[in-house]
């Protein structure tokens, strides 16, 4: 049984499009706030979504995105509500594929088999622990793509410093895509040297079938373009979420930067469009 994200990406290939992901924090700016945006995403060109789930510690974040999650958690927003956010969204909408992104404690705490059953209910199709090493998964994402309910995909990170024998055992164990990480450092970081992903991800693609979507340093239609030609799609994440950044719960606000996030989405998925 294939998953919504795969066969995304078997339809985007047979139109020649290349996939567009926004990163979103579940409850940032408020809890309200999330569910109306994720389907305003999807009318501004989203294939995927992907909402972070709200943590205290957030390491592979920069602070744009660690700001969110502090938002978030201030108004009280757990992972359990984020999964309920998910739900409410796929009341409406059957078919955008969401991935969910976060980090272990949270999941140690709830169990590893209550957290994937929490999230095949909600209508989640894929995994990204960050701080998973696929050398320590264990059968965890073979036994992901195979539940019954609903098959979710295992997403795991490869960088500019991953080992050979490491970039194998995450193309061994990941499903769905492989989310490459453009640069040395968090998210948000500027110093993206577009030439040298593009032939780091040339050289992922040589190596399996599994799409590859690059991540971390896109701010603008240019940068989502040069990287789409060769990569199967962009994550966006802190160009987007910081819009949000000082709208202290002001609804007038709110509405500006919700406006920003999607001009810059019709920025990125025009961009993309452009490719072929």
């Amino acid at each position: 049984m294939k998953t919504r994200i795969e066969l995304t990406f078997e339809a985007l290939r047979q139109a020649g499009k290349k996939a567009l992901i926004p990163y979103i924090m579940a409850g940032d700016p408020r809890p309200d706030v999330t569910v109306d945006l994720m389907h305003k995403l999807v009318e501004h060109g989203a294939d995927i979504i992907e909402v972070g789930l709200p943590f205290s510690d957030p390491m592979a974040d920069g602070p744009v995105i660690a700001h969110a999650a502090e938002r978030a958690l201030a108004a009280g927003v757990s992972t359990r509500d984020a999964l309920n956010m998910v739900a409410k969204f796929r009341e409406h909408d059957q078919t955008t594929p969401v991935l969910v992104m976060g980090y272990l404690n949270p999941v140690e705490i709830i169990g590893y088999d209550n957290f994937a059953k929490m999230c095949a209910d909600a209508g989640v199709d894929a995994i990204l622990m960050v701080d998973l090493p696929p050398s320590e998964a264990g059968n965890y994402p073979k036994a992901l793509t195979e539940r019954t309910d609903q098959p979710i995909n295992q997403i795991f990170l490869l960088s500019p410093t991953t080992e050979p024998d490491r970039r194998a055992k995450v193309i061994e164990n990941c499903s769905g895509f492989i989310y490459y990480v453009s640069l040395k450092g968090v998210t948000g970081s500027g110093a993206l040297d577009v030439d040298e992903v593009r032939k780091q991800v040339a050289q992922v693609k040589s190596e399996t079938d599994i799409p590859v979507c690059v991540g971390f340093g896109i701010r603008d239609g240019a940068s989502a373009k040069s990287l789409g030609v060769v990569a199967d799609g962009v994550i966006v994440g802190s160009e987007l979420v910081k819009n949000f950044a000082g709208c202290n719960n002001n609804d007038q606000k709110i509405t500006q930067a919700k406006a920003k996030l999607l001009a810059k989405m019709d920025e990125l998925r025009q961009a993309l469009d452009e490719i072929y």
